[in-house]
């Protein structure tokens, strides 16, 4: 079900590095993280995302999420704008 949200999002950020950019800068409607990405890859974004009060979803591959965004690889996080 995530995997459709993303698919059908309008516009969406890739990448954590981005998303956590975003999320400080309160463009993030919803985080999608993927459970497969290393935790340290993906700690700051969940504890940014805690902290902005932004719903928080986990699907469980990295390549479906990545998939989903259009992309040939997978995708550790993907940021929903708002």
């Amino acid at each position: 079900m995530s995997y459709e949200k993303v698919s059908q999002a309008q516009k969406i950020i890739v990448g954590t590095k981005q998303s956590v950019k975003a999320l400080l800068n309160n463009e993030v409607r919803e985080m999608i993280i993927a459970e497969d990405a290393e935790q340290r890859i993906v700690q700051k974004i969940i504890q940014t995302a805690e902290q902005q009060h932004i719903p928080l979803t986990k699907v469980s591959s990295m390549k479906k999420l990545g998939k989903a965004c259009g992309i040939e690889v997978g995708a550790a996080a993907v940021a929903i704008i708002q």
